[in-house]
């Protein structure tokens, strides 16, 4: 299956997931986040803000619950500029407005921006990933120029719903892997 095939087959799988179900998967994997990734020494922490009519998996549970007990690691979202080929990583906490971008993604309206060399957790969307931990994205390139920016020592998690898939076909050196993916019955580690 390319690449491609595999984007329309999990944009179809997510589809059916109910409003619950999206839930419920969204609910055990920020309760998976909180018991297995070590948060001490964690300073900047880079996270997608779900977009809803596609069914991505809520990530608030996780940046609402860092805000409340964990409010010495700062918080921060992608924004993509009109005509953009690179995302910008927008501070956001309780108090920020979002809005929405012109694919209908909120992002942050701050000024405060960090590099892609200061995170040292990154929670990554995607939407199929195989057991090596290459990763099918919405095809745009955003996270992986993003991804290539990173420090070596950053934790690149991704969240997915689903199992892996036995392997991605495709894959090219700009490609960046993930370091694990979180599921709501299990983390798998690459």
């Amino acid at each position: 299956m390319t690449k491609s095939e595999l984007r329309k087959l999990y944009l179809e799988k997510r589809a059916t997931m109910s409003v619950a179900e999206i839930d419920a998967a969204s609910r055990a994997i920020a309760d998976r986040f909180f018991r297995e990734i070590d948060l001490a020494g964690v300073k900047k922490l880079h996270t997608f803000i779900r977009v809803a009519r596609t069914h991505e998996l809520d990530t608030s549970r996780i940046y609402y619950r860092l805000w409340k007990d964990r409010a010495d690691i700062e918080t921060y979202a992608p924004r993509i500029e009109l005509g953009g080929t690179e995302m910008e990583n927008v501070f956001f906490h309780a108090a920020s407005d979002l809005k929405e971008n012109r694919w209908g993604i909120r992002e942050p309206d701050g000024e405060q921006t960090a590099q892609p060399s200061e995170f040292d957790i990154i929670l990554v969307p995607l939407l199929a990933y195989d057991r090596t931990g290459h990763r099918v994205g919405y095809g745009k390139g955003y996270y992986d120029r993003f991804l290539a920016q990173c420090r070596p020592d950053c934790l690149k998690i991704g969240l997915s719903a689903f199992p892996p898939e036995p392997q991605i076909p495709e894959v090219h050196e700009v490609d960046i892997k993930l370091d694990m993916c979180l599921t709501p019955h299990g983390t798998l580690r690459f």
